[in-house]
């Protein structure tokens, strides 16, 4: 017999890249990460790591087996929603996750009506970025996280994860109130091409959305300015230091002098809901994507 807890120890080393790094978010040591394996692989009888440079790699046999690892896990927890599914009703702890702008627009009213209409079930919310939303997915510290569509996110088609897609939102270019473009009701981004501009660290995935929407439009924009906060850069725009590209669901506050313009460009991201494979399934986590899903129509129009 396999032991499903020498499976979990491979398949957190397929998803964190090293066994290091399994070993820590396993509260492992890695020796005893990589006891785990090796016992693992003796019970099969077949490598599962194999020397690649300083570290080590997975084996096409450890590929092969995380297939069936992942559909394993996926059948245990179809196996605890089948012994709840006699409860009916949305109820107990549901575990939340978001970056800050799903948790203010998206997250926090959608808590707020839960409460209102399914008074046995408890949301905890958690602020977190969008690698860390996976992570925690993929531990079972968390139900359900909105994220945001990024290149370094699992692809849909991983098992690990069910990704559906929330919204597409827009990006507005805000510009100081007495700016040429203040007055207009949309704007191209060549129209911004050689001004100074404020963005996100080379990090974050707003800026590539940013960066590739500017590239889309012809140029490559002078950042003279970095913000890691929406409201930050709003204040950063109102004195005159340079114009951005901002999400619109980011509410910045009222009283600045600067004004939202539409872009013709089109420039978004798109924002998915993701739970372990076949969670959507729980009473309380169907409960909450339908929540969301509403908050995600009012919320653009």
């Amino acid at each position: 017999m396999i032991d499903l807890r020498r499976l979990h120890v491979l398949r957190a080393v397929a998803h964190y890249g090293t066994v290091t790094a399994a070993a820590r978010a396993l509260h492992f040591t890695p020796s005893a990460a990589s006891q785990q394996i090796r016992q693992l692989a003796r019970e099969l009888d077949v490598d599962l790591l194999e020397p690649q440079g300083r570290g080590v790699r997975l084996t096409a046999a450890a590929e092969s087996l995380l297939h069936h690892a992942d559909a394993i896990e996926a059948r245990w927890d179809e196996a605890e929603r089948d012994l709840r599914a006699g409860e009916g009703v949305p109820a107990g702890p549901l575990r939340v996750t978001g970056f800050p702008v799903a948790v203010a627009v998206l997250l926090a009213p959608m808590a707020a009506r839960l409460r209102e209409r399914h008074p046995r079930l408890s949301v905890r919310i958690r602020e977190v970025e969008v690698v860390e939303s996976f992570d925690l997915l993929f531990e079972g510290e968390s139900d359900l996280a909105v994220v945001e569509a990024t290149p370094a996110s699992p692809p849909p088609a991983d098992a690990r994860f069910e990704q559906q897609p929330l919204l597409d939102e827009p990006f507005d270019l805000v510009v100081p109130a007495d700016h040429p473009l203040a007055g207009r009701e949309g704007a191209d981004l060549a129209d911004v091409a050689h001004e100074a501009w404020i963005a996100p660290l080379p990090q974050s995935p707003c800026r590539t959305h940013i960066m590739s929407a500017c590239g889309a439009a012809g140029f490559t924009p002078d950042v003279v300015h970095h913000a890691v906060d929406w409201n930050v850069t709003a204040h950063l725009v109102a004195h005159g230091l340079g114009i951005a590209l901002v999400p619109r669901l980011a509410r910045l506050t009222p009283e600045l002098p600067v004004v939202r313009v539409p872009c013709a460009d089109r420039p978004h991201r798109k924002l998915l809901t993701c739970t372990r494979g076949g969670g959507h399934r729980r009473a309380a986590v169907a409960a909450a994507l339908e929540e969301l899903r509403a908050l995600a129509a009012e919320a653009v129009t």
